[in-house]
């Protein structure tokens, strides 16, 4: 058996149990080395079986590895999820109340609150008086108020 011929071989067998080229690659190269320092089964006529023992051994050793990182990272990632699935709700009840809200009173909260406009500026623009943009705003923050609060008590 000449092992330069073997090693594309090994190399597409890791890789179709793998399906990941760099991982396929850089166990084809352990399998060899392995299979160099090991006198085992050299004299027997059975060194492509060896070999094909050491690589099927590799992938097992790479998917056990793999559970037991996922298993890890599952567990510590738990309090993070309940976070994110509340932060996720609050996102999308926000996003429905302002669904409901006019046009101008979208655009009011996008210059205010999002573009950071100075009331002044904003009464300039709607020709009304600070004292009513503040009014304006003040009613529009409860109105989306209200409706998260129904959207999240359904």
């Amino acid at each position: 058996m000449h092992l330069e011929e073997q090693y594309d071989r090994i190399y597409k067998y890791l890789y179709f149990r793998l399906h990941d080229r760099h991982a396929a690659e850089d166990m084809t190269q352990e399998a060899f080395l392995r299979f160099l320092r090991s006198r085992t089964y050299r004299d027997e006529n059975r060194q492509l079986q060896y070999l094909y023992t050491i690589a099927r051994n590799l992938c097992s050793q790479y998917y056990r590895d793999k559970v037991i990182s996922y298993s890890l990272d599952e567990e510590t990632d738990l309090p993070e999820t309940d976070g994110f699935e509340n932060s996720l709700i609050q996102r999308l009840s926000l996003q429905n109340a302002l669904e409901s809200l006019s046009p101008e009173e979208k655009e009011l909260l996008f210059l205010r609150y999002v573009n950071d406009v100075p009331v002044p500026v904003i009464s300039g623009l709607y020709q009304i008086s600070r004292f009513a943009v503040y009014r304006k705003l003040k009613s529009i923050l409860q109105k989306v108020r209200i409706e998260m609060e129904e959207d999240q008590n359904e």
